[in-house]
């Protein structure tokens, strides 16, 4: 599901424009990633969590020059879904094989 998917989707639910849809929903990842660079987590209840995850340095290697290179620790951006999520996809999602 793309983003202009979801747009059209609240917008056939709630009768709604399409831009006035797709303006909150860019609005709203504006906010989460305002949050998240100013190192806030973002709380969703019953949705999830936006969370920064810690990454501790560690040494890595370059193939091509066949070199150890040292990977600072760095921040990344991750999410954990709420309980209630995981059991929805659990129950209504099909295992591939």
């Amino acid at each position: 599901m793309t983003k202009a998917d979801i747009v059209n989707s609240i917008s056939g639910k709630l009768g709604l424009e399409k831009t006035e849809i797709q303006r909150v929903v860019e609005v709203f990842m504006d906010e989460v990633k305002t949050a998240m660079t100013k190192g806030e987590n973002v709380y969703l209840r019953g949705f999830g969590t936006f969370l920064i995850k810690k990454r501790a340095a560690k040494t890595g290697r370059n193939i091509s020059k066949n070199t150890t290179i040292k990977i600072p620790a760095h921040n990344v951006p991750a999410f954990k879904p709420s309980k209630s999520f995981v059991e929805g996809v659990k129950i209504n999602v099909k295992v591939v094989k």
